[in-house]
């Protein structure tokens, strides 16, 4: 009995080695998975440059040295809501337009009733 339980531990051992080798979280069969999630994060990197090379285009035309004027005149009508006394506001999503071009004209006071 003693002579067969150290093969008996010792293949025991062996086996559960070559379990986690087949099914464990880096074993053979995780490989399918580790590459969808490499695929998955190959397009999210793509993405992301792909932002990230819009917002440094972005930075590039907001240099101090050489602002383009069209991107500053955009970013401040829409940050700050500044309108020219000439135009005309109309909110198509939903907010409200800048004070400056919706404040509406005086109403007339109501008739005292008698």
């Amino acid at each position: 009995m003693r002579r067969a339980a150290l093969p008996a531990l010792g293949l025991l051992i062996i086996v559960n080695f070559l379990g986690y080798a087949v099914i464990g979280d880096n074993g053979v069969l995780s490989w399918g998975d580790y590459r969808r999630q490499k695929a998955e994060r190959a397009v999210q990197l793509a993405e992301l440059q792909a932002e990230r090379a819009r917002l440094a285009h972005r930075a590039r035309l907001l240099d101090p040295r050489n602002a383009d004027p069209d991107l500053a005149e955009e970013l401040v009508r829409t940050e700050f809501g500044y309108v020219r006394p000439d135009e005309v506001i109309i909110a198509l999503d939903g907010r409200a337009a800048p004070a400056a071009a919706t404040a509406p004209a005086a109403a007339p006071a109501a008739a005292p009733r008698h």
